[in-house]
């Protein structure tokens, strides 16, 4: 497995762990990269970001990042509150009123109810794992798109109508299940209230201010990635993995990872391409340590981190602002993981000075993502001395 990226001595335990993992669940390429009190002290790439062509993954390689893109989202929300602009109790249905119905359709009075906090905290009332009919409509694109007369693929803006004729599940508010639709819904105000695309104001006002400036929204279709971006993979398939119906009317059999979905409805809930670099430029401006600055204030930091639906059967964690968060006597760890077909993603700010990112090129189990949680903390348990120098300056 080739390594890139500059070896840092009493690292080892990340590469060893990591290494392992990718071979467990033949995952051909990855990255790791860590910062310790707001300094990037370790970023290497592992394997390959093309398998066909044996391309290394650099450290700073491009990875959709799926659901880790929700803490973006979040973000842009409290900076939305910051400005004035926007409050987290705030009425949904007043912001998305344009976005009409289809003929004839029933809308809930209920979802005159849902705030700005139930979507962000995911109480907003939709429930996509119940017995006998629950469904996720942002993969559901020819079908919301057929249902309000629109194009398909559905865009975001597709599926809320395709929704608003379809019953919430439950009272917003009663009940915390998770739920992209309500982060693309998100992403629609953000535009509403900002009166700019959704990339471009999170681009503008939450990560070009802190940096990271590679950051994009992703493209379904192979022939329009990014430049630097990696190739997606089924573990272990390569090129002979099944063919699936490809979301664009007219496409044929695709992989499953070039169109068996439609990337760029997902925007606010799971679609931006990132590095572990340009992520950790993210966490460091947002993290609520004094250094570097962040684009938040200590008020909207701590508003965007407490008070939020509780996940974890123990009652130890909760879902708030975009975050799983989990206090501690001295802090809290917040975090969150990202799972798409072909993509495996994980963001930890951990309660004291050090956070990581971890991206991979193919999907896997969904229990990968706790053995990678579970196997960076152990192998930053056994770290006896950090490096004390700053990589950041090294990446564009």
């Amino acid at each position: 497995m080739p390594v890139t990226g500059a070896a840092m001595p009493g690292m080892e335990p990340f590469e060893q762990r990591v290494r392992d993992l990718m071979r467990q669940y033949a995952i051909p390429g990855g990255a790791v990269a860590l910062v310790r009190d707001g300094r990037l002290i370790y970023a290497r790439g592992f394997g390959y970001a093309d398998v066909e062509n044996r391309t290394p993954v650099r450290p700073d390689a491009l990875f959709r990042i799926a659901s880790v893109s929700k803490p973006i989202t979040g973000v842009a929300i409290m900076k939305l509150v910051e400005e004035g602009k926007l409050q987290l109790d705030d009425r949904v249905a007043p912001l998305i009123a344009h976005l009409t119905p289809a003929p004839g359709a029933t809308v809930d009075p209920r979802w005159e109810q849902i705030t700005i906090r139930q979507l962000l905290d995911h109480t907003g009332g939709w429930d996509r794992d119940k017995p006998n009919g629950g469904f996720d409509p942002m993969f559901r694109p020819a079908i919301a798109a057929a249902a309000v007369g629109a194009p398909a693929p559905a865009s975001a803006e597709t599926v809320i109508r395709y929704m608003k004729g379809m019953p919430l599940d439950f009272d917003p508010g009663e009940r915390f299940v998770y739920s992209n639709f309500g982060y693309a819904i998100l992403g629609r105000v953000i535009e509403r209230v900002s009166g700019m695309p959704y990339e471009e104001y999170v681009r503008a006002r939450v990560l070009q201010p802190v940096g990271a400036n590679r950051t994009r929204l992703g493209k379904t279709r192979l022939r329009d990635a990014l430049a630097d971006e990696v190739r997606y993979y089924n573990p272990g398939m390569g090129l002979n993995a099944p063919l699936v119906q490809s979301v664009f009317p007219g496409e044929g059999a695709v992989p499953q990872n070039y169109g068996g979905f439609y990337l760029e409805a997902l925007d606010a809930h799971g679609g931006w391409v990132s590095s572990t670099v340009d992520l950790l430029r993210f966490v460091t401006g947002v993290d609520g340590r004094p250094s570097p600055p962040d684009v938040l204030s200590p008020q909207r930091v701590a508003e965007m981190t407490s008070n939020g639906a509780t996940v974890c059967a123990d009652g130890s964690c909760y879902y708030a602002g975009g975050w799983l968060v989990r206090p501690v006597q001295d802090g809290a760890t917040w975090w969150h993981g990202g799972d798409l077909p072909g993509t495996k993603s994980i963001l930890v700010r951990s309660y004291y000075d050090v956070s990581w990112v971890a991206l991979f090129n193919a999907g896997a189990p969904n229990s990968v993502t706790s053995e990678l949680d579970a196997a960076l903390w152990d192998a930053l348990a056994h770290v006896t001395s950090f490096p004390t120098h700053d990589l950041f300056s090294t990446f564009p």
